[in-house]
């Protein structure tokens, strides 16, 4: 018997590569959702040799908690650094500070360094060879002890719930 994961290697994805072709097209008709069904689908498919030892999704409704919490914090951090930037700039405070990894998994350890450079003023720009630290810039740094805590509250333990790849 034919496995449906042959055909559908990650139905996760697909979905959100649908959702994010709907976005991207401003529309839903049937022609954009054909197209974002096929995308969806053809895309995983044949990327699915690159995904050696994917990461398995624990809690789906966290991962969309933790998608609308990063893009509230894009939206307010955008707001902080034209603030910083367009003041005094005696007040930046730059500097690179040292993240002790929990996650284990590559993949998961990626999206926390993607999450980290897509919100502003922040920029992840280096990983231990042992995968436990990561280099992390601030455009505004006063405690890089506080940057640790909230990126670990924030932003890893949620990933450490969502995906079976890490420890709990």
């Amino acid at each position: 018997m034919i496995s449906p994961r042959k055909f559908l290697p990650h139905p996760w994805l697909s979905f959100f590569m649908v959702v994010v072709w709907l976005l991207i097209t401003n529309g839903v008709s049937v022609g954009n959702l054909v197209m974002g069904v096929f995308l969806g689908w053809l895309i995983p498919l044949f990327t699915d040799v690159f995904w050696p030892d994917p990461p398995v999704l624990r809690r789906p409704l966290v991962l969309m908690k933790f998608g609308l919490r990063v893009l509230l914090d894009i939206l307010t951090a955008n707001l902080d650094v034209a603030r910083l930037i367009l003041g005094p700039s005696a007040r930046l405070r730059p500097a690179f500070v040292e993240y002790p990894l929990e996650l284990e998994h590559e993949f998961a350890i990626s999206l926390l360094a993607s999450t980290i450079s897509l919100t502003p003023g922040t920029v992840s720009s280096d990983i231990s060879d042992d995968r436990k630290i990561l280099l992390i810039h601030g455009l505004d740094i006063a405690d890089p002890q506080v940057l640790i805590d909230t990126i670990k509250q924030r932003y890893e333990k949620p990933l450490m719930e969502v995906f079976e790849c890490s420890r709990p």
